[in-house]
């Protein structure tokens, strides 16, 4: 039955089921996933990649390149063929990729704005489909074993998409500000058009794999994982499909998230023990996220 149970039970795991991000890997042209026994799900070692961390006003904004944060799936391109971050093989068509460069490459898919489900949905088949890379662009990052430091590796980067003449295969657009009131204006102005924030690479950092802070987030809003422990039910105009979400989040906090789904996600919410993304403003000083939302079913690359 596709109806939420009633009455509503709620169900607590003392003992929550551990769903790793390397149990996920690519779906068929249906939508379903290919049985583990397929070579499609075959996991290789992850790229390594250089990792954000989150902007704080102490840097100064002028030693930065700054560029907008897109809304898609990143991408490495090893020189022979496109891995996740999780270091599952991505199967574009085989003109989409027939061109590109030997040369190691960091960047990201992207549809558009909002387009995030498209472009995974995209990047997970088993199977990849014309129509859908139709419309994907490979925006390019960073060179990932170049030596230099980010502001040669930019003209580099340029340098090689001119060479290439892909028109799929694009530098995003750049800018530098002297100010943090310039900041937040660029910010502002980008959010307008539809991105999730900025990112803010320091120009004279050589690029290096982790979590660094020489490469910054800058949202008006930060998002996370979190394990689900429990469903528990509403009383008001949802009465009998879900209410909020108890989960726990990697830090090991628990709390309640009951905004940001849709009908059928309350009437089928998501599973027990399964991983979800969700969306905050900051966090309490106990560490609980302030104004969590639900934001997808988290189905790491």
């Amino acid at each position: 039955m596709n109806k939420f149970p009633t009455p509503l039970l709620v169900v607590m795991l003392c003992t929550p089921l551990q769903v790793q991000a390397g149990d996920i890997g690519p779906i068929d042209q249906a939508g379903q996933r290919p049985s583990d026994s397929l070579p499609a799900i075959e996991k290789r070692q992850r790229p390594a990649l250089m990792l954000a961390s989150i902007y704080h006003p102490e840097p100064a904004p002028d030693t930065f390149w700054i560029s907008e944060k897109f809304d898609g799936v990143r991408a490495y391109w090893d020189g022979k063929q496109l891995l996740s971050r999780q270091g599952y093989p991505i199967r574009a068509p085989g003109w989409f990729t027939k061109d590109f460069p030997s040369t190691p490459l960091d960047g990201e898919l992207w549809i558009g704005p909002g387009q995030f489900e498209a472009v995974s949905a995209a990047a997970r088949r088993f199977q990849p489909l014309e129509h859908e890379w139709r419309q994907i662009r490979y925006l390019l990052f960073d060179l990932p074993t170049s030596p230099q430091p980010y502001w040669q590796r930019r003209l580099q980067l340029q340098a090689l998409t001119e060479r290439q003449q892909i028109a799929h295969l694009r530098v995003p657009e750049y800018w530098r500000v002297k100010s943090q009131s310039a900041l937040q204006q660029l910010l502002q102005q980008r959010l307008a058009a539809g991105a999730e924030g900025l990112m803010l690479n320091q120009a004279d950092a050589r690029y290096q794999a982790g979590r660094s802070k020489a490469l910054l987030k800058l949202k008006p809003y930060f998002d996370a994982e979190a394990m689900v422990l429990a469903h528990l039910p509403d009383k008001g105009k949802y009465s009998g499909m879900l209410g909020s979400l108890l989960v726990q989040n990697d830090q090991g906090v628990r709390f309640k998230i009951g905004t940001g789904f849709t009908d059928q996600q309350r009437r089928i919410p998501p599973a027990i023990g399964s991983r979800i993304s969700y969306r905050y403003r900051s966090l309490t000083a106990k560490g609980k996220p302030r104004h969590a939302s639900f934001l997808r079913p988290f189905e790491p690359l």
